[in-house]
């Protein structure tokens, strides 16, 4: 079996998971793919946006029936947790529809949106209409440019200089993400 025939096998699924679990580059590398013609766009908008959608309904369900559990309290620690409750009380709806739009708040503002008593119903309706918007557009985003990621990609695999800057950075941005916890947990 090809990689091609594997993707266009598993790759909603794939796309699916990776909406739920890791966010925006999972999806718009769907849409790269949905540009290589392995799947239709729209199924990976839908992928996309279900896996989103899915993802958020668990943790709002998991804050709003857990409200006592260890984890939940390790969540209400984290200033992000303050700051997403401080945002969901000057504009409920606003803030439920952007918090996916928002870097770092992701996860932490379904659980904080849970334990603030808000209707599973609004926040159902919200969500979803924002987990279309997201997927929509970070799909787009992939299927629009995915002549240009190849380039990238193209570029790279051709000059191998290039895999030194990219090792670089990533390795910058996992020291910086260590030293940021490191941080945190001693503060």
């Amino acid at each position: 079996m090809t990689i091609e025939a594997i993707v266009a096998k598993y790759g909603l699924a794939a796309l699916f998971a990776g909406a739920a679990l890791e966010g925006e580059a999972a999806v718009i590398a769907g849409g790269v793919l949905a540009h290589h013609g392995l799947f239709p766009l729209w199924a990976a908008m839908l992928a996309a946006a279900t896996g989103s959608f899915g993802a958020d309904q668990a943790w709002f369900f998991a804050g709003r029936r857990m409200r006592d559990h260890r984890w939940v309290a390790a969540a209400r620690a984290k200033p992000a947790f303050a700051r997403a409750m401080a945002m969901l009380a000057r504009r409920p709806i606003a803030f439920i529809f952007a918090f996916r739009f928002i870097y770092g708040f992701r996860t932490i503002s379904p659980i904080a949106i849970g334990t603030a008593g808000v209707s599973p119903r609004l926040f159902a309706i919200v969500n979803a209409a924002s987990a279309v918007t997201w997927g929509v557009i970070f799909c787009s985003i992939g299927y629009w440019f995915g002549h240009a990621f190849e380039a990238v990609i193209g570029r790279l695999a051709e000059d191998h200089r290039l895999w030194w800057v990219v090792g670089g950075l990533v390795a910058t941005g996992i020291a910086a993400a260590l030293a940021h916890r490191h941080r945190s947990r001693t503060a």
